[in-house]
């Protein structure tokens, strides 16, 4: 027996045994993680993760259980429907899921090459020659690099109906560089910090890094941050670039706008959200922010062809010139404000449950060339790479500490770095106080590859997509100014 047969034969035993609905997800994961540092090899791993999950639905409760046994499938399905009517006396109100088509399809990434054809020695080789040109260039203490690729075969099934196969695969990678001196350590990444660019593609979009021909201005970075001024604190009109409006968005716009938060549901572990259900058309930004949630963009980290709820990628507005229009939903959040979902749940595997994730949360390009960007600024700064950060769980106050920033004076690059640099805010107010965005030639994706949530945590795999941008009287620095 097939195992479309085999899917459709338990889910046809449940429906016969009662329950509202179910649904099986089968995930065949297969990950390689290769990591080098100072030329030698750190990690240099394969890993295979096979299993099923199977939900069910019975007198308005949630029942899950999952096993890596298939020939056992039946007994598993059987557990799911006891958990949930186990669970059902002590749930406040049934839980409820919107109306969803049935759907017959497959899906697969777009890829040019097969990350897990290239020979590893190759893919080691790029990374020792990219260490090794940091090396040449500058004197450091450490030098990283790193490559990760993902294929997941996935299946989902449903009493619906729905029969969907997705081929999903993930490539990325990045470089490092750390100087020292008594007393200070700095470091310079590239194409972002923490484990560089990641995205839904094949081995080309690691080659299209270029990460031997940015390895020496990475490590030139460096070195220079050691002996650079530390930056100013004060009230700064400053430009955000990309890599680092990655994490700007994922924690400030991303996470607030997960239904589930909002609603309570991850209190406990992940925390809350300073928005509402009734905040709809509140004014998160000024009139030249535009976000929008998609799955469907090309590359992105968070792009696929159905949730694992068998709902649709889409692309949705979250703000809109300013304006907060939409929340991330799932089939048994949506309810709750009225809506259907729009296809953001998922889990990282076959063991847990789906759950609100973030897609692609993208800021939509403006019309500013970076020319225009620093040319409105007087006396400011230019920040990139994130380094560290912190948020209230209700993801309300935040500090973000960036790698480097370059000193801008009357609308120019005066070419002097500082270090250290840290600015903080208020999310609302920081979103308005955005009065330019850059154009579509500067607009660039970053994949995020370890998003936690969740209680067991889950691990998401999201994106975002940014053009530089400028912001007016923010605060860097620490201290209190005025």
């Amino acid at each position: 027996m097939g195992m479309k047969e085999r899917l459709s034969a338990v889910l046809a035993d449940l429906s016969q045994s009662g329950v509202e609905y179910a649904d099986i997800r089968v995930h065949d994961i297969v990950e390689e993680a290769i990591s080098t540092e100072n030329r030698e090899v750190q990690d240099l791993s394969t890993s295979r993760s096979y299993g099923y999950g199977i939900r069910v639905f019975a007198d308005g409760a949630l029942g899950f259980a999952a096993s890596q046994e298939f020939d056992r499938i039946g007994e598993t399905a059987e557990r799911a429907v006891e958990i949930a009517r186990a669970t059902r006396p002590v749930q406040r109100k049934p839980v409820q899921l919107d109306r969803k088509e049935a759907i017959v399809d497959h899906y697969s990434t777009p890829i040019e090459i097969d990350p897990f054809e290239i020979p590893r020695e190759e893919k080691l080789q790029l990374l020792f020659a990219a260490e090794e040109r940091m090396h040449e260039s500058a004197t450091l203490l450490r030098t990283e690099g790193n490559m990760n690729f993902r294929r997941e075969e996935k299946i989902f099934a449903d009493t619906d109906g729905s029969y969907i196969t997705q081929l999903l695969y993930e490539s990325g990678g990045g470089i490092s560089a750390y100087a020292a001196s008594e007393g200070d350590m700095q470091q310079r990444s590239y194409p972002s910090s923490f484990r560089g660019n990641h995205a839904t593609a094949g081995y080309e979009f690691v080659r299209d890094l270029y990460l031997v021909e940015n390895a020496a201005r990475t490590a030139e970075e460096a070195a220079a941050l050691i002996e650079a001024e530390e930056c100013p604190s004060g009230y700064f009109d400053v430009v955000i670039d990309s890599s680092q409006l990655t994490l700007q968005i994922h924690e400030s716009v991303g996470h607030p706008v997960e239904l589930d938060r909002v609603m309570g549901y991850e209190a406990g572990m992940a925390g809350e959200s300073f928005l509402d259900p009734g905040m709809i058309d509140f004014q998160y930004g000024s009139e030249h922010v535009n976000i929008v949630a998609d799955a469907t963009i090309p590359g992105g980290l968070g792009t696929f062809g159905y949730d694992d709820e068998g709902v649709p990628a889409q692309r949705v507005d979250i703000v809109r010139e300013g304006r907060f229009r939409n929340f991330l939903t799932s089939r048994d959040t949506a309810p709750e404000v009225g809506q259907i979902s729009n296809g953001t749940s998922r889990a990282d595997g076959w063991g847990r449950i789906p759950i609100v994730r973030m897609t692609n949360i993208n800021l939509l390009p403006g019309d500013a060339s970076f020319a225009e960007l620093i040319g409105g600024i007087e006396c400011g700064l230019y920040l990139q790479s994130n380094k560290s950060w912190s948020i209230d769980d209700r993801r309300l106050n935040f500090q973000f500490a960036c790698e480097i920033a370059y000193e801008i004076r009357e609308g120019q690059l005066t070419g002097k770095i500082f270090k250290n640099p840290i600015y903080t805010g208020i999310t609302p107010e920081f979103w308005r106080s955005c009065d330019a965005v850059g154009d579509e030639s500067q607009w660039q994706m970053f994949g995020t590859p370890n998003c936690g949530k969740g209680e067991p945590m889950q691990v998401a795999h999201v994106g975002h997509g940014s053009s530089p941008s400028r912001f007016r009287h923010v605060k860097v620095g620490v201290s209190d100014v005025e």
